[in-house]
């Protein structure tokens, strides 16, 4: 992730063309990368598509937009993608709520107190990450020239946050209205208040780490420790990303530990990664084409492991995702060649 600072904005000054590129990206990429090349997305309800740009673009975008007038890291936004994966799974479309209708009558491993914990854990993890911080770092290496900069006025806050609000409505109402009782045959199912206003309140709490958060990294002594290779932040990144499946993979399996394991396990894997990355961003020599590999990896990890459960999709679906998983590596190696270009050019002498 990027350990950059981010001064204040001059792009505000500048015509809002120039600017329109990198919000579109933004806006598109985010639920493709962590919907439709994941396969959570497939071709056979693709017009969900348009309402996840609505959502999860409009919301990426937002929560760059706050960080970068914050002047913050990527540890100020991680908080608010947190923050906007509680909003999906507790109020627009309480997956994490809700009995999961993919089990049928089977109980979920791991529901209690009204909530899927094993499920709510794996997707604080995957929408903060696939949704929000690996969208924001990959458009920002399209658009290094903008990458420090806000990309809205006030109005466009206001328009892009009610869509954001009318996207949710009609994902809340796709989902839990037309999907999970027409679809799935799943009763109506209402979650506590209580529980719902909990979430509200883990948001709140986000948000405010999310501030206290905020302001460029702290500058002091050089870093005593150099950033490893790029070619080994992409195999570490596919070692830290595919063992979080195992928390989806639990959901299915006949045989389950007991629920503080995958718990416990869950958390402290979470904490080795964010540290490592904190120590590996905080480098000498830490620079664009490292944020690449670490995007690369992540992209890499939630394609393939997208195609468990392929085997019941319907061919049209798998070949679709096929194509775009190919697609997404050859632009990602292309993107590679423009940053090594682009490291050329800064490195001759003028």
């Amino acid at each position: 992730m990027s350990a950059y600072a981010q001064p204040a904005s001059s792009s505000l000054r500048e015509p809002s063309t120039s600017r329109i590129a990198p919000v579109l990206a933004l806006l598109l990429l985010s639920p493709f990368i962590g919907e439709v090349l994941s396969g959570a997305t497939r071709l056979s309800f693709l017009f969900a598509y348009l309402s996840e740009i609505m959502v999860w673009g409009c919301g990426a975008l937002l929560i760059r937009e706050v960080v970068r007038r914050w002047q913050g890291t990527w540890t100020t936004m991680l908080p608010l993608a947190m923050a906007l994966s509680v909003a999906e799974e507790f109020v627009i479309q309480q997956t994490s709520l809700a009995p999961m209708p993919w089990l049928g009558s089977t109980p979920a491993y791991g529901r209690i107190w009204g909530v899927n914990w094993i499920y709510l854990l794996f997707m604080l993890a995957f929408e903060s990450v696939c949704i929000t911080l690996v969208p924001v770092q990959i458009v920002e290496l399209i658009y290094p020239e903008h990458r420090t900069e806000p990309w809205l006025r006030t109005r466009g806050i206001a328009i892009t946050s009610v869509v954001f609000a009318a996207g949710s409505f009609v994902a809340w109402f796709l989902w839990v209205k037309i999907a999970r009782m027409q679809v799935f045959h799943m009763p109506d199912y209402k979650p506590p208040m209580i529980t719902m206003m909990l979430g509200t309140l883990a948001i709140g709490i986000l948000a405010a780490i999310s501030y206290r958060l905020r302001g460029p990294a702290k500058v002091g002594a050089a870093p005593y420790h150099r950033a490893p290779s790029p070619w080994l932040v992409l195999p570490v990144t596919l070692l830290l990303g595919f063992p979080w499946y195992i928390l989806m993979v639990l959901l299915f399996a006949p045989l389950r530990p007991a629920l503080w394991i995958p718990i416990a396990a869950a958390l402290v894997w979470a904490v080795i990664t964010i540290l490592l990355l904190r120590y590996w961003a905080a480098a000498s020599g830490w620079g664009e084409l490292h944020e690449w590999a670490l995007s690369f990896g992540v992209l890499l990890v939630s394609m393939t492991a997208g195609f468990l459960g392929s085997n019941v999709w319907p061919m049209t679906d798998l070949i679709f995702k096929l194509v775009l998983n190919v697609l997404a590596v050859a632009g990602m190696l292309m993107l590679a060649r423009r940053i090594k270009k682009r490291m050329e050019l800064e490195a001759r002498p003028i």
